[in-house]
């Protein structure tokens, strides 16, 4: 594979770490480290009075599906801008039937709050808005789509 054509960033989000640390994390390639880092919200599926997280890729779960997703194409829904995800493994295969994309809201704080958490969506990575304005310098340039990656 020529240098060339291999991304420089990926997104990844680690959902071991509390969801009032740092835990969306775009990651460069090339330089092997972190460009930036964000607060991100994991599903309300989770929501089951313990700290323990539940994924699924089940419609109607509202939980956060794991794996790998290529990063789709902008456009302006419900929550102003949004990116469209499209799960690349069978742990997320329904997320674009589950509408499950990238976007802001304003309960995602811009600075950490931990030990409290921040809020929770409906199984969609939602960041603060400022962090999606500089995640958008990432996604709108021109080239192959960038990859995200959901772990636990």
């Amino acid at each position: 594979m020529a240098t060339g054509s291999m991304h420089q960033f990926a997104f990844l989000i680690d959902m071991r770490i509390p969801s009032g640390k740092k835990r969306f994390f775009v990651y460069d390639l090339k330089n092997d480290s972190v460009e930036i880092a964000g607060l991100v919200t994991h599903g309300s599926g989770s929501d089951n009075d313990s700290d323990e997280l539940y994924f699924s890729n089940k419609p109607n779960s509202y939980c956060t599906s794991l794996g790998k997703y290529k990063m789709g194409r902008s456009y302006n829904g419900k929550f102003g801008l949004a990116y469209k995800l499209y799960g690349l493994d069978k742990a997320n295969s329904k997320a674009f039937d589950r509408f499950v994309v990238l976007h802001a809201h304003n309960c995602v704080p811009d600075t950490e709050v931990s030990p409290f958490p921040i809020c929770v969506s409906q199984g969609c990575p939602t960041v603060a808005p400022a962090f999606l304005k500089r995640l958008q310098t990432y996604l709108d340039k021109p080239g192959k789509p960038i990859l995200l990656w959901i772990y636990y």
